[in-house]
């Protein structure tokens, strides 16, 4: 695997060596919201449990949609509780097609965190290979970590930014179409008018993310090449920020729009386009 790939995404084999080899990675098995996946489900041996939405997210408002970024202080005392330390590998998972990892990745990169990568395929990859998994539930470390976090780290925009370089056709959707085309008859529906639709899935072949040549062909169609400013949105940033993940594999680093469609939604007053089209 390439540099600028590894630096987002681990392969299974190269999560299993170090597991094999004993080295100090924590891995953090992740789903929605609690109660999104049994308690007993199968997990990567000796993996924790974790949720976007008391671990990764601040209270939902209207204005900062239903995953808004978390206070940076209750972030670094989860990552504390997993045994994370300054100079620790983490390796972030999920059985739902990659998107819920990706948000966790995003926002530990976000926070500070050099070295957070998502486990490529996810469970279900692991799974496949035959890997020890354990349907036990941790949810912190033996041991606390020491980590100190600071916000910032990665770039995101706001309504205003979001609309701006949607103007500029720069502003990507990585919702499923239907969500993008919306329905007129249904207020609070369609996409911001200029998004290009780029869903993330089509950024998978076979449940992994696709090779580099083909994800820079891709992006490069939507005229995200190198050092353009791109942002992304979606529903509530998950799948905006699995779209980022991939964009990283191939040295890109767009913006989030954390708040999304829904803190763009909230507001009756921001414009909404409907259709396949940009508007």
């Amino acid at each position: 695997m390439n540099d600028v790939r590894s630096k987002a995404l681990i392969t299974v084999g190269e999560l299993a060596a170090l597991l094999d080899a004993q080295q100090p990675v924590v891995v953090l098995d992740v789903i929605d919201e609690p109660g999104a996946a049994p308690d007993d489900r199968p997990k990567i041996a000796g993996a924790l449990s974790v949720d976007l939405a008391t671990d990764f997210s601040g209270k939902p408002a209207l204005a900062a949609g239903r995953r808004p970024l978390p206070p940076i202080v209750e972030l670094q005392a989860k990552a504390r509780a997993w045994g994370i330390r300054t100079d620790s590998a983490v390796v972030v998972y999920d059985n739902s097609g990659g998107a819920l990892a990706s948000r966790a990745w995003w926002t530990l990169r976000w926070a500070g965190l050099a070295d957070v990568r998502i486990l490529d395929g996810g469970f279900g990859a692991w799974s496949a290979a035959d890997h020890a998994s354990s349907s036990h539930l941790g949810t912190q470390a033996a041991h606390a970590g020491d980590v100190t976090l600071t916000p910032g780290h990665m770039p995101t925009i706001d309504a205003e930014e979001a609309a701006a370089l949607a103007k500029q056709s720069r502003l990507l959707d990585a919702r499923p179409r239907a969500s993008y085309i919306g329905d007129p008859g249904k207020p609070g529906t369609g996409h911001i008018p200029g998004a290009i639709h780029a869903p993330s899935g089509a950024n998978l072949a076979a449940g992994k993310f696709k090779p580099a040549s083909e994800l820079r062909a891709s992006f490069a169609s939507f005229g995200a090449t190198g050092s353009a400013k791109f942002g992304v949105y979606c529903g509530s940033g998950n799948a905006a920020a699995h779209a980022i993940a991939a964009m990283s594999a191939i040295g890109l680093a767009p913006a989030l729009y954390v708040g999304s469609w829904s803190a763009w939604s909230s507001d009756p007053s921001r414009p909404v386009a409907t259709g396949a089209e940009p508007g």
